[in-house]
């Protein structure tokens, strides 16, 4: 029963003490899979009577009703550039609902925690953030949304915290046929859906966003749970499942008894993981596995083949062993898919020619997308990177806009050519032309900047096809020019404008 009712800056509120909040979750960046750090709190905040919107603006516009009735507007921040597009959306947030509780949560949630409180964000939460979530909405139904009563956070920063996993919560977002498809030459293309058996991460590698967060912990997604979220998504038509964990074989017990299952309920239905090259040497055993279960490619981040530059990042592979697992795969028949970050404060033009002749001497063409040979090295607050003396020599002070340490390397030269490679990458998606043709205008400009002629490359190498997907995923990387244009469009005039997707690679 109502016993109080009074106007309060234009909004009606209850004098009893309510158990539900109105909220949304927000995603600005998820580059070409439904947002799983949107589905999963959405499962637990739905489950405790609470009325969620989840809207992913990197596929679907503003909802404008949704967003200036919310009492708590949630942004996910996986990524930086998602972090960066969410600064340029707050502004258009705050106008549209000024007084609802603004929340970020995410792996880059706490690493710039500064930051987000400067711009108004008044909860933070990383690492397994759902049970963060779902105390903060608690607390703000109970203070019935009243923005005369504050709402300090009490949740951690980080949590930790071994979780009971709930089924993630998929309705409401854009159907899957709206993100990245599964191209097979010759054979068209699959929809694809997406899940997580496993977070965080027991390796440190020295640049990578987890590190920092998670610090060498990982958390298993009990196989239920995963086998649901797979089931639902097949039922609705998915043909491919991406297996997003950071590491597919941190847990090779869970790994591999999961696909096996899989496996046995959809036969018909492909996968795809991501695994360390350590891993795929440790665990070569089980590669055969991978591929008899439907594993149609593994990503695998290489990052380099200078040794030097490996044990700096402290990868836990060498050159040699990222050979030996291609040659591994190739003898297989299986498809793997090597991501790079060639531009690094120790690249040379030198060494930058000898990873191009790698990958053409490996006959990986057509495995390695554009963009991956542009990618130049992200140094974010929090970054291991940090510990090394010849990068806190050679990086600028933190650009708390930039939300890095921004660097330019002691060779111009090398500066101008991750220009002109990531200028060839969008144009290589802008055209629609082929990794092949899009590598050769990569080695012909990499001679040049060298000033050397470019050998004549074999057009046997690179024909054979590979399936891949439409969005080729990638993080520790700073913005490519195109993103950067993106981050630009991000602030728009009003809230019917959904953030720009146009320069997604």
């Amino acid at each position: 029963m109502i016993t109080e009712i009074e106007l309060r800056r234009g909004r009606l509120y209850c004098g009893v003490v309510r158990s539900v909040a109105k909220i949304v979750l927000i995603s600005t960046y998820e580059l070409g899979r439904q947002p799983f750090g949107l589905a999963s709190p959405a499962a637990w905040l739905r489950s405790r009577g609470h009325s969620v919107t989840c809207l992913d603006l990197a596929r679907q516009a503003m909802n404008e009703s949704a967003v200036g009735g919310a009492e708590l507007i949630a942004i996910y921040l996986p990524m930086h550039t998602a972090t960066r597009l969410a600064a340029q959306l707050l502004p258009t947030l705050r106008l549209a609902n000024p007084l609802a509780h603004l929340c970020c949560y995410g792996l880059y949630a706490p690493m710039n925690a500064e930051y987000l409180r400067s711009l108004g964000i008044k909860t933070i939460l990383g690492g397994e953030f759902e049970n963060g979530l779902a105390s903060l909405a608690k607390r703000l139904a109970r203070a019935n949304g009243n923005a005369d009563s504050p709402v300090a956070q009490v949740e951690s920063l980080v949590s930790l915290e071994r979780l009971n996993f709930e089924v993630p919560d998929r309705s409401g977002l854009p159907e899957m046929q709206k993100y990245a498809h599964l191209i097979i030459p010759g054979d068209g293309y699959r929809i694809v859906g997406s899940t997580e058996a496993s977070r965080g991460c027991k390796h440190l590698c020295r640049h990578c966003p987890i590190v920092p967060v998670y610090n060498g912990v990982f958390r298993i997604v009990p196989r239920e749970i995963v086998m649901e979220d797979v089931r639902r998504q097949v039922a609705r038509g998915a043909q491919h499942i991406s297996f997003g964990d950071p590491d597919f074989f941190n847990g090779i017990g869970h790994a591999i008894p999961l696909v096996e299952q899989f496996h046995r309920e959809f036969p018909e239905i492909t996968y795809d993981a991501t695994i360390k090259i350590e891993h795929l040497r440790k665990y070569e055993e089980q590669i055969p596995k991978l591929k008899a279960t439907g594993c149609l490619f593994v990503i695998s981040a290489v990052e380099s083949v200078d040794d030097a530059v490996l044990t700096r990042l402290e990868k836990g592979h060498t050159r040699g062993d990222f050979l030996q697992v291609a040659n591994t795969f190739r003898a297989l028949g299986m498809t793997l898919h090597p991501t790079f970050v060639p531009f690094s404060p120790w690249t040379t033009v030198e060494s930058y020619l000898d990873l191009l002749r790698v990958i053409y001497d490996q006959d990986l063409l057509e495995n390695v997308a554009p963009i991956q040979l542009g990618i130049r090295l992200l140094i974010p607050a929090g970054s291991r990177m940090l510990e090394l003396e010849d990068i806190t020599r050679t990086i600028g002070p933190f650009d708390a806009q930039s939300l890095v340490y921004p660097w330019k390397h002691t060779d111009a030269r090398v500066d101008v050519l991750s220009e002109t490679v990531q200028e060839i990458a969008g144009a290589a998606d802008r055209e629609k032309i082929s990794r092949t043709v899009a590598f050769e205008r990569i080695w012909e400009a990499a001679h040049s900047v060298a000033g050397v002629a470019a050998p004549p490359l074999s057009r046997d190498r690179g024909a054979r096809p590979v399936p891949f997907l439409s969005e080729p995923w990638y993080c520790c990387a700073e913005p490519t020019r195109d993103q950067l244009i993106s981050i630009g469009k991000a602030a728009p005039p009003t809230v019917k404008t959904a953030i720009s997707a146009d320069s997604f690679v």
